[in-house]
């Protein structure tokens, strides 16, 4: 029912969008973008999600600001979890497979598969069982009309999911567990106290990298954003092609602006950059002289096996 509930959305959407812009085809990124900068004042780099949300603040033209609200509501991609769903349930509704060990090259952490469950969105309605039985019982345009549909059907996914019988599902998170053991082993000081007290550890970032006072970076702003691009792909020695691989391109950054800022967060973190270079001396010693224990000073062991 949510599949065909958000067919329907997407439809009307589209429909919206055809009637604001003229377009044939408003879902092509390249009439779109030429639709915007047709407008008198307006120009943008990029529509990726990310950039929309800071264009929605920076942009006055109020026609341009429609048309890009109904694209952020339209290109809602979790809503696709549904299909994923589908895809991967057994003939007992169940569905495996959905966790990797050591999926992440570079930490070691797991990675999800499939349906992804460690990238769900949050719940914060407060009547999400009734929209659930909303979604159950009601045809998709009477849904349409008392909800936000993309917004909502994005909240029940986590809904879908559903223990057996006398089981119950205990949800836990590491909070930005990366950038938090690389800064423990490195002993990067300020980075510890900005989880000691605060945790706004991409505000922070980006406040350090571009020189920036802490309040003044907002949670949709452009600063920010880099910030967090910045210590997702960056922290293990990740360089210009992590930013890609982090979206990068999408926010309309240039390989310039990459470049700068590699170059800015490895100044704001020298202890980090000193620990991958002894790591990298420890473990070339440890092959070197493979009878031997080599011990690094933030308590981490290499030895040579096989």
């Amino acid at each position: 029912k949510a599949i065909e509930v958000d067919t329907y959305n997407s439809q009307n959407l589209n429909a919206q969008l055809r009637e604001l812009t003229g377009l044939d085809n408003p879902n092509s990124l390249t009439q779109l973008r030429q639709w915007i900068h047709s407008q008198p004042g307006v120009e943008v780099k990029s529509l990726a999600k990310e950039a929309i949300e800071i264009l929605l603040k920076e942009i006055e033209n109020e026609r341009v600001r429609e048309v890009l609200a109904l694209r952020q509501r339209a290109g809602k991609t979790s809503i696709k979890k549904y299909d994923a769903m589908i895809a991967c349930a057994g003939k007992d509704n169940r569905a495996r497979g959905l966790f990797q060990f050591y999926g992440a090259g570079r930490t070691g952490r797991w990675a999800g598969r499939l349906i992804q469950l460690q990238n769900l969105p949050r719940n914060y309605m407060e009547d999400l069982d009734d929209a659930r039985e909303s979604l159950k019982t009601f045809e998709p345009e009477t849904f349409d009309m008392i909800y936000d549909t993309s917004d909502t059907l994005s909240q029940l996914i986590r809904t879908a999911l559903v223990p057996s019988k006398g089981k119950i599902f205990a949800v836990a998170d590491y909070s930005a567990i990366e950038a938090r053991v690389i800064a423990w082993l490195a002993g990067e000081a300020w980075r510890l106290e900005v989880f000691a007290t605060h945790g706004k550890i991409y505000e922070a970032s980006a406040s350090r990298m571009f020189n920036v006072p802490l309040e003044q970076i907002g949670k949709g702003s452009d600063l920010r954003q880099k910030g967090k691009v910045a210590e997702l792909a960056l922290g293990y020695q990740g360089s210009v092609g992590a930013l890609k691989t982090m979206g990068g391109e999408k926010m309309g950054l240039s390989e310039s602006d990459m470049e700068q800022i590699v170059e800015r967060w490895r100044s704001a973190n020298p202890a980090i950059c000193k620990l991958w270079k002894g790591y990298n001396n420890a473990a070339l010693d440890a092959v070197r002289y493979p009878n031997n224990t080599i011990k690094h000073a933030s308590g981490v062991s290499f030895t040579f096996d096989g």
